[in-house]
């Protein structure tokens, strides 16, 4: 990367952008609402079950100027929701700023292992066992994502909700190749720990991105 473009993705003014579409948002508490989607590269998180891991490399994306995927962006939705990747890779500052100057609601996908920056409307945390969220992302959180691949992650579950605030909201979601074997166990688990909710990926059962 040529060094004046790296201060520019430093400072948030460039990212590297993988993809951006409008589409239906599928999970958690805005699932059904039309939403546009800034995906951004990058990802050192590393889950072995990510459905978008051409998204870890940032060097693959383009830097891409901010203020062009802001212009994009507003032509489409009031809600615009910023994933990755893992966003809070780089400085969210600027991005969300010019968004919320365009009267959009900002929303983040993130598992929180980075240094909380942006200004946000919903912040969904998906913690990941490999690298834990910061304290100030627990502490800010609207919704608490648990993917559930195996039993194990009940517990860890248990371990993340007891760590964010009292109003956030807790979801436990099939991991998407394991749905048939969790789901029946999600639905005893949640019957029997009602402050859970589950998540579904209905954008996948939509056949939509």
């Amino acid at each position: 990367m040529q060094e004046e473009i790296k201060k520019q993705v430093d400072k948030g003014l460039m990212l590297p952008l993988m993809e951006e579409f409008y589409t239906i948002q599928g999970e958690g508490f805005h699932k059904g609402t039309a939403a546009y989607f800034i995906r951004i590269g990058g990802c050192d998180v590393g889950c072995h079950w990510c459905d978008v891991k051409e998204s870890w490399n940032a060097d693959l994306h383009p830097p891409t100027e901010t203020k062009a995927i802001v212009d994009n962006a507003k032509k489409y939705s009031d809600t615009i929701v910023v994933t990755g990747g893992e966003p809070l890779t780089w400085d969210m500052t600027f991005l969300t700023e010019r968004l919320k100057a365009e009267g959009l609601q900002v929303h983040i996908e993130t598992s929180g292992a980075y240094k909380l920056t942006g200004v946000w409307d919903w912040i969904c945390l998906s913690p990941k066992k490999m690298k834990l969220p910061t304290r100030e992302v627990y502490e800010r959180a609207d919704e608490l994502k648990i993917i559930v691949y195996n039993k194990d992650d009940f517990r860890f579950a248990e371990e993340q909700a007891a760590k964010v605030s009292e109003h956030c909201i807790l979801y436990l979601q099939p991991e998407w190749s394991k749905r048939d074997k969790v789901v029946p166990e999600i639905v005893d688990y949640v019957m029997t720990n009602p402050k859970w909710k589950i998540s579904l990926q209905t954008h996948k059962y939509l056949n939509i991105p």
